[in-house]
Parts: C-alpha cells; structure tokens; sequence
C-alpha cells in the first residue's frame, strides 16, 4: 500500500522548454538556436555542478558567456533562463487530491535561480509536506543519495514510497531504491494512472 508519493517537478507538474530560453539567447549571440541547443547539451557537466549547488549563480553565468559569445548582463541571462515553465493544471488538480490521504515530497534537480522564481510565479504548487532539491543537498537524480534524502523526507518505507518522474533512467533509479515507478508522459491522464498504481485520487 502506498503512504508518500514522491514527485518531479520539471515536466511532471510544470512543463517547460528550454528552446524558449534558447531563442532569447539569439537576442545576445550570433550563434543561431540549434548550435546553442548542441554547446549546451556538450558541456551539461557544467549544468550538473550547478544544480548541485556546487557553483554559484554567478559562476554559472560566467561560463555560459564565455561558453555562448554572450552579450546580456546577469540579470538579462537569468531572466531568459527562469521564463520556460507552464504549469499543467491536471497534474496539480491529482495532486491536491491526493493531499492529506498521502505524504507529498517533491524531488527535483534544480538550481536556487529557477527555484526562486518557481516559488513566485507558482505559488499554488507549495504544498508539498517535503521539498528535497538538487542545490540543497548536493546531489541530483539518478544518485542513490538524493533519493535517500526523499525517503527520509517521506517517513514510509521504500516499498509503500511512488516515485513519479518523466525520465525513465531517473524512475529506475528510484525503483533500485526499493520504491515503486511512474514514468509521467505529456498528456497522460494522472488520474487514471495513480488508481492504476492503487491510489485513492
């Protein structure tokens, strides 16, 4: 029987598009938007570290200038990086429905600057009884260690423990933790899906 449900947040409860973020960057480079697309997928290392909470805001910055030929100041960079989220209603609708019947966590590899701003522009997804973030601790998906810390965070066995993620190699790695899976997909019906895991939603 399941008692905590752990959640993703990014393409699980909030959609988002880092294409937005990259045709803005244009706006600042002659590099056109596929080969910012391709440096940034080569050097994902780098966003790694910072969603570890390894560099700081700043040092991220630096490296994506350098990295990008970039002309925009810090904060015309972060405000192109942070506006690429939408929020998926029925997702939000599931969830809410299943508070107070189930221990929320929410466990999600991002970084202070994005969170921040999550947290303004969606204050309607703060509900969860738990928050493990990439930055906080240290660690990001699929490490054994974060999904430890959402364990913890949960109080209920692994077994009892649904992790709900849009990647498959981050649901593995919850279901090596002993925790059950769900791979979310761009229109599934969540409600649906959670009775089929044995939830009452």
């Amino acid at each position: 029987m399941i008692e905590t449900v752990i959640s993703d947040l990014g393409n699980v409860l909030l959609k988002f598009d880092n294409t937005v973020f990259f045709r803005e960057l244009t706006r600042y480079t002659a590099r056109p938007v596929e080969e910012i697309r391709t440096i940034t997928h080569s050097n994902l290392d780098l966003l790694t570290l910072y969603e570890k909470g390894a560099i700081s805001p700043h040092d991220f910055y630096r490296n994506a200038k350098d990295l990008l030929d970039l002309t925009a100041e810090y904060d015309e960079f972060f405000a192109a990086y942070v506006d690429v989220f939408s929020l998926v209603p029925s997702v939000l609708d599931a969830y809410r429905r299943l508070r107070g019947r189930y221990r929320m966590i929410l466990l999600s590899n991002t970084d202070i600057v994005r969170w921040t701003f999550i947290k303004s522009k969606f204050p309607e997804i703060l509900f969860f009884n738990g928050y493990v973030l990439s930055f906080d601790f240290g660690a990001t998906k699929p490490q054994p260690e974060i999904y430890l810390a959402a364990i913890r965070a949960g109080g209920s066995k692994p077994e009892a423990t649904l992790f709900i993620d849009d990647l498959p190699e981050n649901v593995a790695g919850a279901e090596r933790m002993g925790m059950k899976g769900l791979v979310h997909k761009d229109g599934d019906d969540v409600t649906a899906r959670l009775r089929a895991c044995g939830l009452d939603v």
